[in-house]
């Protein structure tokens, strides 16, 4: 499984892609950041963000599309430029036709790290022996971008069962209601 994971920001959006499956060494593809100027138009930030994410979409062609889950903070300025961000990565894998899943800070953290309540130190120290690397990324992030596909592949096992009992229990219910409703639908007809 090849995860595009990324970390929302206008300033700096982080983009890491994580191949392997749960229970496996996974292996880092590439890892980056789309910058853009603070001081530039609103606009052309988002459309920046979204040229450098279509380029790492073109260039690595992944599976999935993780992208950390926008959470209110205190700063609403800073909640809206990382839900713009956020939208903008979710729009280009839309566009391709890529499943997205959005994994929130603390469930990234609890699933590399084991604390939900883990320091950016310890995602970016994590994240190094997880994909054997020399060093931690930098910026964080761009460590947080692995994270997140790290925390899709390691969590995707679970959430697709999950996702296929909750369904497979929908159509018995939908079956079992039907049934229930047209119980002497058959007796009514002739021969």
């Amino acid at each position: 499984m090849r995860v595009l994971g990324v970390d929302p920001g206008l300033t700096r959006c982080g983009v890491g892609v994580v191949e392997g499956v749960a229970g496996r060494p996974l292996t880092m593809v590439g890892v980056g950041v789309v910058r853009t100027p603070a001081d530039a138009e609103l606009g052309l930030r988002l459309l920046a963000i979204e040229q450098g994410i279509e380029a790492w979409l073109d260039e690595h062609r992944p599976e999935f599309v993780a992208v950390e889950r926008v959470f209110s903070q205190h700063n609403v300025r800073t909640v809206m430029g990382t839900a713009q961000a956020s939208a903008v990565a979710m729009l280009c894998a839309a566009r391709r036709g890529i499943p997205v899943a959005l994994h929130t800070p603390s469930e990234v953290k609890a699933a590399v790290t084991g604390s939900g309540r883990a320091d950016k130190a310890q995602v970016g120290a994590m994240v190094t022996r997880l994909l054997r690397l020399d060093a931690p990324p930098k910026p964080a992030d761009a460590a947080d971008a692995l994270a997140l596909a790290i925390c899709h592949i390691w969590r995707a096992p679970a959430q697709n069962r999950l996702q296929q009992a909750v369904a497979q229990n929908r159509l018995q219910q939908a079956v079992a209601l039907h049934a229930a409703r047209t119980p002497n639908a058959s007796k009514g007809r002739t021969a």
